[in-house]
């Protein structure tokens, strides 16, 4: 395993190192992120060698992002929430919806867990539109960031239980914002994203999140990443509770 381990590591490297402009080696290792969650959606990889890729992708990314790390990564950074006009009243349960117990994002098999916030807004007929504005609700980045993967195709016929979503690896918390149960998406691998910054609209997309029984909502992850680049569920409610709300 460690011998292969260190194949992916290298095979990675060699990848992103065929581009000098660090924009084009992220949407490189992007899209190796964006096929790893195809992948491990599918149940194509055994939950090891998903593990492996994940940890040689991050491994890398750290690499590639060092120099935005090292030119933008202070003790200003602002938490932005991430729903425009909404506040942490509108976190389901209290906050008490994070349970990480169980949690594996390498075998899509498992299921039970839920190490993440859904974040309710204001649409009883269910059309994605808020009922109090009658416009789309706009998914906002909590931090700045790079998207390192997105899906905007999402149908009713597909399984997939995140629905459209957005994936952003913040480089100054070493970690990956994971946004889901988009209507639209409107940032593409590879973009820089800042905190505040609009990113997607809410909706209902995802296996149980488009069902009647599901308010509107978004479903908001952080995973912390340890040295050793494993990931490792966060309980963002602090964060979400002392965030910026943008009107």
């Amino acid at each position: 395993m460690q011998k292969t381990y260190r194949i992916a590591i290298l095979l990675l490297g060699l990848i992103a190192a065929r581009s000098d402009a660090p924009r084009e080696q992220m949407i490189i290792l992007g899209q190796a992120f964006q096929q790893l969650n195809t992948q491990i959606r599918e149940q194509t990889l055994t939950p090891d060698s998903a593990q492996m890729r994940f940890q040689a992708i991050m491994l890398q990314l750290r690499e590639v992002t060092d120099p935005l790390r090292q030119k933008s990564c202070n003790d200003s950074i602002r938490f932005v929430f991430p729903l425009k006009d909404y506040d942490a009243e509108n976190i389901g349960g209290n906050g008490f919806g994070f349970r990480p117990r169980g949690f594996n994002l390498f075998d899509h098999g498992v299921q039970g867990s839920h190490p993440a916030h859904d974040i309710f807004v204001y649409d009883r007929n269910q059309d994605n539109i808020d009922d109090q504005t009658d416009l789309p609700v706009d998914v906002l980045a909590m931090r700045p960031g790079v998207v390192v993967a997105t899906e905007a195709n999402w149908t009713r016929e597909s399984s997939y239980r995140g629905g459209n979503f957005v994936w952003i690896y913040d480089p100054c918390l070493d970690g990956l914002f994971y946004y889901a149960h988009h209507s639209k998406v409107i940032v593409n691998v590879g973009d820089e994203v800042v905190a505040g910054q609009k990113i997607a609209e809410v909706g209902r997309t995802g296996l149980n999140a488009a069902k009647p029984r599901s308010g509107t909502h978004l479903h908001l992850m952080y995973l912390q990443l340890t040295p050793d680049a494993l990931p490792q569920p966060i309980n963002t409610y602090d964060w979400l509770a002392d965030a910026e709300v943008i009107r």
